[in-house]
């Protein structure tokens, strides 16, 4: 069973720096109108439109996404709005390195709130998402220091140790407690 390589890391700062999609995303477009014969300038303008117009932008709140000319649409989600992920591509769009990212909502809606398409590292994009969603704040997997905790990290660590060893010690008092009176009971049994 042959596994899938790893993908290259995203670090938060390269994330936090995706403003446009991918150039081939336009390829795409380009591709994608052929399909439509004779009507391929009606097809393609709208999408060359849309491609010179969408931006993102990743903060530590959440992700938004803006596109359009005439009719502006801005999609903004914060991470604790998101609900899943999913990740998707074509024969095409794998032939060109690209995915699109598929962001679900607790809306009702049975579609993605917001699609993230055009980003060739799509995989450790999701996976970033991924986290922040999740409520982690670092990626301890992306960071040089790997596996090296910060003072913060330490603190808490420290505390759910400490809370961990409270309870242990409460658990064998009531562990004693317990096997002394049933010691009691035994006794008093063989004497009466």
């Amino acid at each position: 069973m042959e596994t899938e390589p790893a993908a290259p890391l995203l670090t938060p700062g390269e994330i936090f720096a995706i403003e446009r999609p991918d150039q081939s995303l336009l390829t795409y477009y380009v591709l994608a109108s052929l399909v439509a014969g004779p009507f391929f300038p009606f097809v393609l303008v709208p999408l060359y439109f849309r491609y010179h117009t969408m931006r993102y932008r990743f903060t530590e709140e959440g992700v938004s996404m803006r596109w359009g000319i005439l009719f502006r649409k801005e999609i903004n989600l914060t991470f604790a709005r998101i609900q899943d992920i999913h990740l998707t591509s074509n024969f095409v769009e794998r032939w060109l390195g690209l995915a699109r990212i598929q962001i679900q909502t607790a809306s009702g809606s049975a579609k993605a709130e917001m699609t993230i398409e055009g980003i060739p590292q799509a995989g450790p994009l999701r996976d970033f998402l991924y986290s922040r969603m999740r409520g982690a704040r670092g990626l301890v997997a992306a960071t040089p220091r790997a596996g090296v905790a910060g003072p913060a990290e330490q603190g808490a660590s420290t505390e759910v140790a400490s809370v961990l060893r409270e309870a242990v010690a409460e658990l064998r008092a009531i562990r004693s407690a317990l096997e002394g009176r049933s010691r009691d009971r035994n006794a008093e049994g063989q004497h009466g």
